[in-house]
């Protein structure tokens, strides 16, 4: 059975299925209540890391926990794009839809990697763990993202296979 799906569009898919329902209902819930949902577990690093270190009052604080659900609502949202475009054979064969990935990717990381440092400076072992998990399956993606080779030049070189067969010195016709 031929498929045209590569490694990065399926780890994509796996990854988008965890992060667009777990970082939207996080988002969700900072937009309701946003000093009550900053200090659930996957916030609370980052609420006690601006709480102790930048000294804000309330306000300021509800301001940080509305910019940290903009900035998860911007990974889901590219995450979605990315699967909207994904469900289009003829950009998915074309690599179309690796960008919003890559942008996806980006944010993420840097969001999972600025809330691991966070927690590891409030010493919340286990807001840790999970932003350290967050960022593996992040940098994994981005890794075969780019090891993996372009869509193109695997499609080009199929085709003259099959066009073409192994004889160097074939006539050719004009």
């Amino acid at each position: 059975m031929k498929t045209n799906w590569r490694i990065s569009s399926v780890n994509g898919v796996l990854l988008a299925a965890y992060f667009i329902p777990t970082w939207l209902i996080v988002a969700f819930k900072i937009m309701v209540s946003p000093i009550h949902a900053y200090y659930d577990r996957p916030n609370i690093a980052v609420a006690i890391f601006v709480g102790d270190h930048f000294h804000l009052a309330a306000a300021d604080m509800v301001r940080t926990a509305w910019l940290l659900a903009l900035a998860k609502l911007t990974v889901v949202a590219f995450f979605a794009v990315f699967i909207a475009l994904l469900t289009r054979p003829s950009i998915r064969k074309a690599g179309g839809c690796d960008e919003a990935l890559a942008i996806a990717l980006t944010f993420g990381s840097v969001i999972s990697f600025a809330s691991m440092i966070m927690a590891s400076q409030v010493g919340e072992m286990e807001a840790m763990r999970l932003h350290a998990t967050e960022l593996l399956l992040l940098l994994g993606t981005a890794i075969v993202m780019l090891v993996e080779r372009p869509v193109p030049a695997v499609a080009r070189v199929a085709e003259q296979s099959a066009v073409m067969p192994n004889y160097p010195h074939a006539p050719q016709n004009s």
